[in-house]
């Protein structure tokens, strides 16, 4: 589309408020501007760093150089967020802010609200003295569905709005919806929020776990240096969530276990979390692209929802079905070895931290989707091929995996100005269709692939291992030990 052919979706009619201006917030505002009208003068931008400043005054956009924290939050963002009339709305796309005090302050006053993560305090990920049980995605989820529970309607706040959490639970339903058609099921789609219908049509195909599979491929100019973090999104998020514990929603079809498995003892119980750091522990998977690789059980959001939103309970509340889901995630090669020389050095994060822009990169794309496994037809992957060159096209200041999540804040916001009193939602629970309506534009090819592979092929081989051989999709075949 040329610029003057991008749909305006809506009004903000009173002040946005940004907490965060990194390489997601950098590539978020120019999806704003496009899509929102808004009133700029009321517009303010808060970071603790002025990195991307300039870009703010090439617009007139007010830029506030201040940490959000849990002591000042109330006192800096109330008068920010109520100024003038209409109604506001505040983007968090921070780390070391809590989502839930953020999205509680935004509800007392009316003020809509979205992130891309379930994020706490600072301090939470690196906390020595806490448990690992408490220090999971799964312990901070189950805050924000405490509060849905407790605090049901008012103001929408939407919750895990990114690629992944986010895009990936709209690719889930858009797989299901396909797979259900090409086994020739008799079903009716079920309304957007109906998760006993959803679960039910999960469990009718057959599906037994999801993997929310990707390959970034994109490469630099010039080799990472030593002693320097790279990645192609958040280095700060990428080392918190892989030096948390190793999750996964757990599916009811498993027969085994990993000796250093726990279980959660209080909620939905829909996952379970593995005594090792997510980033260094390793699963088999699929990609379109690479075909079978190896990626990592990094914990995501995401792992839980899916698991939970899709779980058929009987009436005595007991579970019938529920799927398997995690992340497999293989990034970039520099962040690879970023990853390796982290652990290397006994975990200590190395001292420069970088995010490669659109023009350190190269090539490459960002193959993210969701592997639906062990139907009938075995395993159906479904997502985004987006590659770099084609962001580029697309939108400013943004790699392929950066479009991914601003793409997807974009879809958030516009489906919470047109639902604005639905309370706090996730992902799963939003109207799919409408998301990826809004969303498409900026996702390159989205295509749905078939495969025969399973966790298997190629095994056994030179040395012996101990899988199983009657069920590939156990997650004993998957885990890589």
């Amino acid at each position: 589309m040329a610029n003057g052919e991008w749909p305006v979706h809506g009004e903000i009619t009173g002040p946005v408020v940004m907490i965060g201006f990194g390489s997601i917030g950098r590539g978020t505002l120019p999806l704003i501007e496009r899509h929102f009208k808004f009133d700029k003068s009321r517009m303010t931008v808060i970071d603790p760093r002025d990195d991307n400043c300039h870009l703010l005054d090439e617009r007139g956009i007010a830029f506030l150089q201040e940490a959000v924290t849990q002591e000042n939050y109330r006192e800096l963002l109330t008068p920010l967020l109520t100024q003038g009339s209409g109604q506001g709305f505040c983007v968090n796309l921070s780390v070391d802010t809590s989502s839930l005090d953020l999205m509680r302050l935004c509800r007392e006053l009316g003020v809509l609200y979205i992130d891309t993560v379930v994020e706490p305090w600072l301090g939470f990920y690196f906390d020595t003295q806490a448990d690992n049980a408490s220090r999971t995605n799964y312990a901070l989820r189950e805050t924000v569905v405490r509060e849905i529970r407790e605090q049901p309607g008012g103001t929408t706040a939407v919750s895990c709005c990114g690629a992944n959490p986010g895009m990936v639970s709209w690719f889930v339903k858009q797989a299901l919806v396909n797979l259900a058609r090409d086994l020739g099921l008799e079903f009716t789609e079920p309304a957007a929020s109906d998760r006993d219908g959803w679960a039910r049509l999960m469990r009718k195909t057959g599906v037994k776990g999801i993997h929310i599979a990707e390959r970034d491929t994109q490469l630099t100019k010039n080799p990472k240096p030593l002693n320097v973090f790279w990645n192609t999104w958040s280095v700060e998020g990428f080392i918190a969530e892989g030096l948390q514990p190793a999750e996964l929603g757990w599916g009811t079809h498993e027969k085994w276990k990993p000796a250093n498995a726990r279980e959660q003892q209080t909620g939905s119980r829909a996952a379970i979390f593995l005594e090792q750091p997510g980033a260094n522990t390793r699963v088999r998977s699929w990609c379109p692209t690479p075909g079978a690789q190896y990626g990592f059980l990094v914990t995501h959001n995401e792992a839980i929802s899916i698991a939970d939103f899709f779980t058929v309970r009987e009436a005595d509340g007991s579970v019938a079905y529920r799927p398997t889901c995690h992340y497999a995630y293989h990034p970039c090669n520099d962040a690879v070895l970023s990853m390796h020389e982290m652990f290397g050095a006994g975990g200590k994060a190395q001292p420069v931290q970088h995010v490669l822009d659109e023009d350190e990169l190269v090539e490459g794309k960002d193959e993210l989707g969701v592997l639906l496994y062990g139907h009938a037809r075995n395993a159906y992957w479904y997502g985004s091929q987006l590659s770099l060159e084609e962001a580029r096209k697309l939108a400013p200041y943004q790699n392929a995996t950066g479009l991914q999540v601003t793409a997807a804040v974009l879809a958030g916001m516009v489906w919470a100005l047109e639902n604005p009193q639905a309370g706090i939602v996730d992902t799963d629970a939003m109207d799919y269709r409408r998301c990826l309506e809004v969303q498409r534009p900026y996702l390159g090819p989205v295509s749905g692939f078939y495969t025969d592979w399973t966790p298997l092929e190629g095994r056994p081989g030179l040395f012996p291992e101990d899988i199983d051989p009657q069920d590939p999709w156990q997650f004993r075949n998957i885990l890589v030990r």
